[in-house]
């Protein structure tokens, strides 16, 4: 610092305390409490990250006392397809992100056959904890978890549903025919055109139906492609 700013702050120093005396006084600024500061974290989620936020701790039934994580759901909040499964297995536990492990791999590779990525969709189960063992979902717990699936559908406003496997499909639609019977029908769900398909995982079980799940996906794109 040269002299001559040495001697512009000692001048400004003395009229300082020439006015105010040896007391300096600072602005007191306003901080963020705790609930504004909550307040603005809030206006900056989108409105299905501040509907995660608000059900990530669900209580409503026995499943939240063994879940490590809430699987809410993964993908492009805006996507025309959205994929639901039936509930969260091990590793979607683990990971607190739906299909992931060998049957979320398949999956990507299904999507990529029809030139789509994971980003580009919308990838959700009906259950968003997992059920012990990956036993199937009871009823009172799809009673319980489903409502946050249909306003999941509300915000991301899909133009396609795409149920993966039998469990799903029929809780969708609420029957209990085969999925041999429900894959021929292009159903409506809250609205939404419903195609169903295989869940990846069965495909794992048995090759024999990769051909036959990637015909529906190709059957899913020329679909979405003639809307």
């Amino acid at each position: 610092m040269d002299q001559n700013m040495n001697e512009k702050i000692g001048q400004l120093l003395e009229w300082y305390t020439d006015v105010y005396g040896k007391l300096i006084y600072v602005s007191q600024m306003n901080l963020p409490t705790d609930e504004s500061q909550s307040k603005i974290e809030a206006e900056e989620l989108t409105p299905l990250q501040q509907f995660k936020k608000q059900i990530e701790h669900c209580p409503n039934c026995p499943l939240h006392k063994s879940r490590t994580n809430f699987v809410f759901g993964v993908g492009n909040e805006k996507a025309d397809i959205m994929f639901v499964g039936e509930a969260p297995g091990k590793y979607e536990d683990l990971q607190g992100e739906p299909f992931v492990g060998r049957a979320g791999k398949l999956l990507n590779q299904m999507l990529s056959h029809i030139h789509l990525k994971r980003s580009d969709v919308y990838i959700a189960n009906i259950l968003k904890c997992r059920p012990p063992n990956n036993r199937d979902p009871l009823p009172e717990e799809v009673e319980e978890c489903i409502p946050y699936l249909h306003r999941q559908i509300e915000l991301i406003k899909p133009k396609i549903i795409v149920a993966l496997g039998r469990i799903a499909a029929q809780n969708l639609l609420n029957t209990k025919d085969s999925l041999s019977k429900l894959k021929s029908t292009i159903w409506s769900y809250r609205g939404v055109p419903l195609i169903i398909t295989y869940h990846p995982a069965a495909i794992l079980r048995n090759q024999g139906l990769l051909d036959v799940a990637l015909q529906d996906f190709r059957g899913i794109a020329k679909y979405y492609r003639s809307l």
